[in-house]
């Protein structure tokens, strides 16, 4: 009876064991995506898990002596060693100071849209149905953004009250630590960081998201780069680390993928988490030479050339890669064969698509709640439209050449 009970739990512990180790490699997409791991990094969380489920099992069928001690303790470090690596495996985190890409972004040359100066702003053909002469809301906001939010306020801000000052742009990062401090009374930002929801709440400010508007989030190679096309789940495995060859994308002579990134908080950077949901992102992995940091842009680097080809791929939104910064060296990639078009957005067959925001801090009232609701309204989506982005509302009026 008591050998029948010891072997039951034995079953039952090994089953137990494989088992869960089956659970964490269907949850991080091992198995669906076994077949396009191309890479030893890539592989090593399978090997952990392998080799802390084979551990296990050893340790429970193994007959225990004096002899087999040394045995069950080495067995032992290795499954409490393959489960204490298995988070920095996923992360491919094994590089102490790599040359990876670099973190500086260049920016547009935002003076093309200043409000009542910029020649490419979008303007209304028509009077706005709102004009705000006085407590002027302070706007900050997303780079990519601004050429919208200054479209906005050349819109009702009266000339003669408007101040430069009130309308600025200090990136993603900056803005949400403006409208959580009080700086600003309006951002218009993509969707916020786990790390900025969190400074939020730390310091007591209750954000406000009203989306007024869509945008594709994209993802560039060169221009020589054959690949035209890739699935939402290559993207998933090139940035958890599974895939890190063109080959397996179908481009034998592309070599080793650099896949760029950007700093965390960065609105492109909060869209791909978006993407990869709660699948880990690698850590950007060494380059294969310092010189290919660069000084740039992601725009920009996404273009360099190694060996012959250009390896690199990068991300972005669409308005920021097409109009505001467009690098003619690259091109942006079709996802499960679609093109991130206006019209794709606006019908959903694009499938990286995003709302983003004009963020309050509290529910808006006064000046700001009049500039909200009249974002939302035709003329509002028509400044959307006309910008660049895809309105979050069918827009009425027609806009002006």
């Amino acid at each position: 009876m008591k050998s029948t009970l010891v072997i039951l739990f034995r079953i039952s512990t090994t089953v137990l064991a494989w088992g869960f180790g089956a659970c964490v490699l269907r949850r991080y997409e091992y198995f669906i995506a076994f077949s396009e791991i191309d890479n030893i990094v890539g592989m090593i969380p399978v090997a952990l898990v392998l080799t802390g489920a084979t551990g296990t099992t050893i340790l429970i069928w193994a007959r225990h002596s004096i002899r087999f001690i040394p045995v069950s303790i080495t067995i032992a470090i290795l499954v409490a060693l393959s489960i204490a690596l298995f988070p920095t495996a996923l992360r491919g985190n094994w590089w102490i100071n790599p040359s990876t890409s670099s973190e500086t972004q260049a920016a547009p040359d935002l003076a093309l849209y200043a409000p009542f100066e910029g020649p490419l702003i979008a303007r209304l053909n028509e009077e706005p149905e709102l004009k705000l002469v006085a407590n002027l809301p302070a706007l900050d906001g997303a780079t990519a953004l601004y050429p919208v939010y200054a479209a906005f306020a050349e819109a009702v801000y009266d000339e003669n009250a408007y101040a430069p000052g009130s309308v600025i742009c200090t990136n993603t990062v900056n803005a949400y630590r403006a409208i959580i401090s009080g700086e600003s009374d309006v951002i218009f930002v993509a969707g916020a960081s786990e790390h900025q929801l969190s400074a939020a709440r730390e310091a007591g400010a209750d954000l406000e998201f009203t989306p007024i508007g869509r945008e594709a989030f994209i993802f560039l190679v060169g221009d020589k780069n054959p690949v035209q096309s890739v699935t939402q789940q290559q993207i998933r495995n090139i940035y958890s680390g599974k895939t890190a060859n063109w080959r397996t994308l179908g481009w034998r002579e592309g070599g080793r993928i650099i896949a760029f990134q950007r700093p965390d908080g960065s609105g492109s950077q909060t869209g791909l988490q978006g993407i990869m949901g709660e699948l880990p992102i690698q850590v950007p992995q060494p380059l294969p030479d310092a010189s290919l940091i660069g000084t740039n842009s992601l725009m920009n680097q996404v273009s360099v050339e190694w060996q012959g080809v250009q390896p690199a791929m990068g991300y972005s939104y669409r308005y920021f890669a097409v109009a505001m910064y467009a690098n003619p060296n690259a091109r942006l990639l079709k996802i499960d064969g679609i093109e991130p078009t206006i019209e794709n957005i606006q019908n959903g067959s694009y499938p990286f698509v995003a709302d983003f925001y004009a963020v309050t801090n509290g529910e808006p009232s006064g000046n700001k709640k009049l500039l909200i609701d009249w974002i939302l309204s035709p003329q509002g989506q028509n400044i959307v439209e006309k910008t660049g982005y895809a309105p979050i509302k069918s827009t009425t009026t027609p806009a002006s050449e």
